[in-house]
């Protein structure tokens, strides 16, 4: 307790980093933490504890009410990001899934509708509301900002405390810092707890900050790392090259003395400095041969071999005043003949000292550490970007997947050990990084083949789904009672990302966009001439229009010269063709007006490209450069996506009993939830609980529909 009181007295600034580390998505935004935060956490929980018996009864009557409704006594829901109903149907055809094969006859297998777009943090908001983008407010990965044009996360804004006391060259912060969730609406586990009954939700994404409930969470995707991007890796090398710049990484030159190498590892910005200096944590390499060397670190020393990572490593950034800053890090020796190269996964925040709320409650993280030891909390764990930098090479990144998975299904096993009645949630990641990664073992055709080797023979996107299959069988195990309800979904499906499409460049190109005299090569759309620009691209498919009263710089009208603004791009844009390859590039143009209710569909862009398979966003456009050719080969390992027309990727949806609704979309699991446990399903959410059957094998209606009969 007293170490929390002493973190409360400060607040750790981080500056930002370099946004075009994000667009992989990979690394991403700079962002402010407290250790108010912390504090005020604890402060809650040690409440919590003091009051626990008046809540226990209060919760237990609620819980009898609901529970005498309800037709269940759990709800496991198993999430594997990314899983394509197309390739699982394939794999299940040819006999090589035989646990979810055993689910499908069991129960059901049916293909998930996703949203609109088809992107993860979009998805899985609606299926934590169910309801569309409109009423919660997350369109993208990313969004722009209104003041300045510049790309910034759309689902999480962290500032640092407003008043800062400054004393000569060093700077005190008062107040606390603002962690603020953007994401709307309000999740099915929060209606749940309202209702008496308990939720463990794991991992499941834009969950950061965690919200109260009545239940317990560990926050997933957009989970910053303690430099406050989404992953910024570290390479170090005595190989001395001119202007190095890793995207989602940096490199740092190093000098080996002997068989002696020092270094510094990067934290985050002091929260004394009043230039921005980073907080550093000291290390000396020594180098044995070849293929092994030690390293020493706050006072401990650690085994290095050649391609293997450590464990986990504890580092502590000293702040100043007795205060202390914790992560966790794994290294991994690269090479130290003819040069030296080191690797260093980003810097994760420690879940047993967490300098910022991960979990709920705060010590949620603490136990699950203590439990199975130190684990990944940042939200894009698996590190992509240092893959498609080639730091990492394809055995590297594949070993931390399943490293990063493996510690999943130990907490998620432990939640449906300990959670006897209530829900359980646990998302997987690694089906969407390893899809996203590996597409180019199952496409003959992609660019990123040449680029990176065709590894004839592997296929790493069917062993992950074999893989996947046990993991279905192992949780099966564990919810073989009979009022036990058991789901398996995906957010979206994935396809081949073959050929990247310069949005900007087709505005330019039609008389939407002016590029500025010179200033092509800028990112971040400060190349654009904005008093001769009627429409942008930002993010992954998304398009503004540069609208008066809405971005500072408009020069749109609202209302019927926007709305023909809308009509004309989305006509245009529909019929882009590749005349290379001579293909259609884009299946459906969305207008946001038109797709989406609520009080949020203002924020959206205002069209959605679409995409057609092959095709996304290019890597320029996600970072706004602007570039001389519309389309562009993709050769980086990130060589499938998602982020194409959602009728082209939907997700999948098994259950251990039969579904009999058709046409199931993703925001419905969330009000079938509700349903099963005998919840009301809120007027708000768009949602609708599928039809499921009983113990009994009897497909019941769900009492929202009888309701609504009976209102008729």
């Amino acid at each position: 307790m007293f170490k929390f009181l002493l973190l409360a007295s400060v607040f750790v600034l981080i500056m930002p980093a370099r946004a075009d580390a994000y667009i992989g998505p990979g690394a991403g935004f700079a962002v402010a933490g407290s250790f108010l935060a912390i504090f005020g956490a604890v402060f809650v929980g040690m409440l919590a504890i003091f009051t626990w018996p008046i809540r226990y009864v209060i919760r237990a009557i609620r819980g009898r009410h609901a529970l005498k409704r309800s037709r269940i006594k759990k709800f496991v829901v198993l999430g594997l990001d990314g899983m394509d109903y197309a390739l699982t149907k394939k794999l299940l055809d040819e006999g090589k899934l035989p646990n979810l094969a055993k689910l499908r006859q069991e129960g059901c297998f049916k293909p998930l509708a996703t949203t609109i777009p088809s992107i993860s943090p979009v998805a899985w908001s609606s299926f934590q509301t169910g309801a569309n983008p409109g009423k919660h407010n997350i369109f993208d990965f990313l969004t722009r900002d209104k003041r300045t044009y510049q790309p910034k996360l759309s689902s999480v804004d962290i500032r640092g405390p407003r008043r800062v006391l400054n004393l000569g060259k060093y700077q005190f912060p008062i107040g606390k810092a603002d962690i603020r969730l953007l994401r709307k609406g309000k999740p099915f586990w929060v209606t749940l707890g309202e209702h008496g009954v308990f939720s463990s939700v794991l991992r499941v994404p834009i969950t950061f900050p965690p919200e109260k409930f009545y239940g317990v969470q560990l926050s997933g995707l957009c989970v910053p790392d303690l430099r406050g991007t989404q992953g910024m890796f570290s390479f170090y090398t005595t190989r001395d090259e001119e202007n190095v710049e890793h995207t989602g990484g940096e490199n740092y030159y190093v000098k080996r003395r002997g068989n002696t190498v020092k270094a510094d590892l990067v934290g985050c910005a002091s929260p004394f400095s009043k230039n921005g200096e980073f907080l550093k944590c000291p290390f000396v390499v020594n180098i044995k041969n070849a293929e092994c060397a030690d390293i020493k670190i706050n006072g401990d020393k650690y085994t290095l071999k050649k391609d293997e990572y450590t464990d986990w490593i504890k580092v502590a950034f000293k702040a100043g005043l007795g205060i202390k800053v914790h992560g966790i890090c794994k290294f991994m020796l690269l090479g130290t003949e003819p040069e030296f190269e080191l690797y260093v996964t980003p810097i994760n925040i420690d879940p047993e000292n967490p300098a910022m709320p991960i979990s709920h409650p705060v010590v949620y993280s603490t136990y699950l550490s203590k439990q199975q030891g130190p684990f990944a909390t940042l939200g894009l764990a698996e590190d992509s970007w240092a893959l498609n930098e080639k730091v990492l090479d394809d055995d590297g990144f594949m070993q931390q997947s399943i490293t990063m998975d493996d510690e999943r299904e130990k907490m998620f096993f432990d939640s449906l050990d300990k959670v006897k009645k209530g829900l359980c949630v646990c998302v997987f990641d690694g089906t969407d990084r390893i899809q996203h990664t590996f597409w180019r073992d199952i496409d003959e055709e992609h660019p990123a083949r040449s680029e990176h080797g065709e590894n004839e023979g592997r296929n790493a996107i069917e062993d992950l789904y074999k893989r996947m299959d046990g993991l279905v069988a192992r949780t099966l195990e564990k919810c073989r009672d009979k009022d036990t309800v058991m789901v398996v979904i995906s957010d979206h499906g994935f396809n081949s990302f073959r050929y990247g499409v310069d949005i900007n460049r087709w505005l330019e190109e039609n008389g939407y966009l002016k590029v500025a005299d010179g200033e092509r090569e800028g990112k971040y759309l400060s190349a654009v001439d904005w008093s001769q620009t009627r429409a942008f691209a930002s993010g992954l498919g998304g398009i503004f229009l540069n609208l008066k009263g809405r971005e500072s710089q408009g020069i749109v009208e609202p209302g019927a010269e926007a709305a023909q603004l809308r009509e004309e791009i989305a006509a245009k844009i529909s019929q882009l063709k590749d005349t290379v390859r001579n293909q259609p590039a884009v299946k459906q143009v969305y207008d946001a007006m038109k797709v989406y209710s609520g009080p949020y569909k203002g924020e959206a862009p205002d069209l959605f490209v679409g995409f057609n398979k092959g095709y996304r966003a290019s890597w320029e456009t996600a970072i706004g450069q602007v570039t001389e050719q519309i389309f562009h080969d993709n050769t980086k390992a990130w060589s499938g996506d998602h982020c194409l027309d959602p009728s082209l990727v939907p997700g999948v949806l098994f259950c251990n009993r039969r579904i009999d609704t058709e046409n199931a979309r993703l925001m419905d699991i969330g009000p079938t939830v509700l349903d099963m446990f005998g919840v009301d399903v809120p007027k708000y959410m768009d949602g609708k609980a599928l039809a499921v059957a009983g113990a009994d094998g009897e497909v019941q209606e769900p009492e929202t529909e009888k309701k609504t009969k009976g209102d008729l």
